[in-house]
């Protein structure tokens, strides 16, 4: 698929003439590390998905972002341009972490192509979470008016610096899969380890830290201005947004519904959440 000068890796599973879900994965993260069960799952509840990989990750094109430097705002149109290619005119779209952002910045853009909306272990878009990090790593208390900040576990693991890999990606994973439900390590392994081996330029992918903290004014739009029939889909031991994110996008989003998965962290690691998950998938 193209957008604009940029090819864009996707994957379509299912029936084409049913109706798609369109899949956005989190920062740095490949169309495949969303797992095959949800994608299973999704397809047996009736409908197309496509999956694809951001500019930067995976098989798509790598940027360079000094020259041409990006913001969520277009990641979201990458997003459009996947639709248009498939000649879709509207499709569900759902997204995590980074992706749920950027699902939101749709349904507040364009709104003409959105059935449902479901964001999933985010936080609203436009919302900045330099100064809460920055409480926390500091060991100061968070601000009552704020957000929740990162839980311990997940700033020691960046305290920690270890180096790229897939060693330093599979104890991340540990970290965000929560310490209530079980850690599925060999199929985190096998699912970063081939990840890597089809990344045109694994390192690109930190591009994405660098396009969070681009200004882009569609960030700031209100998410009362969202349309679409939304649901929030968050975990109660998310250590990277944890559950007042979610609660604070069902507050902001007119009729959404808000589902909290127990025992949920911030990806799907765990045996039988993949399936979990795209139950609550609004369709």
């Amino acid at each position: 698929m193209a957008s604009g000068p940029l090819r864009i890796w996707t994957e379509r599973v299912g029936d084409p003439r049913l109706p798609a879900v369109l899949l956005v994965m989190g920062s740095s993260a490949q169309g495949v590390l969303c797992p095959d069960a949800l994608v299973g799952r999704l397809v047996e509840r009736g409908v197309q998905v496509i999956r694809f990989d951001h500019r930067d990750t995976g098989r798509s094109s790598v940027v360079d972002f000094d020259a041409h430097p990006y913001t969520i705002g277009d990641l979201a149109r990458d997003c459009l341009a996947v639709l248009d290619g498939y000649d879709l005119d509207r499709a569900h779209v759902a997204g995590a972490s980074l992706g749920g952002m950027i699902v939101q910045w749709l349904g507040v853009h364009a709104p003409h192509r959105v059935r449902s909306l479901t964001v999933i272990s985010s936080s609203p878009m436009g919302h900045d979470p330099a100064p809460l990090w920055a409480r926390a790593r500091a060991g100061e208390p968070p601000d009552p008016q704020d957000l929740p900040p990162p839980a311990p576990a997940f700033l020691a693991h960046l305290a920690a610096g270890l180096p790229p890999g897939v060693e330093s990606d599979v104890a991340l994973f540990r970290v965000f899969n929560g310490p209530v439900r079980p850690f599925d390590e060999p199929a985190a392994r096998a699912m970063l380890e081939l990840a890597l081996s089809r990344a045109t330029d694994s390192a690109a992918a930190a591009n994405h830290n660098r396009a969070v903290w681009m200004p882009d004014p569609g960030l700031l739009a209100p998410l009362s201005s969202i349309t679409a029939p939304t649901s929030i889909v968050h975990g109660d031991q998310d250590p990277l947004y944890p559950l007042g994110h979610g609660e604070a996008l069902a507050a902001a989003i007119p009729g959404a519904v808000l589902h909290v998965v127990p025992g949920m962290g911030h990806i799907m690691t765990s045996p039988g959440l993949p399936e979990e998950v795209a139950d609550l998938i609004r369709l």
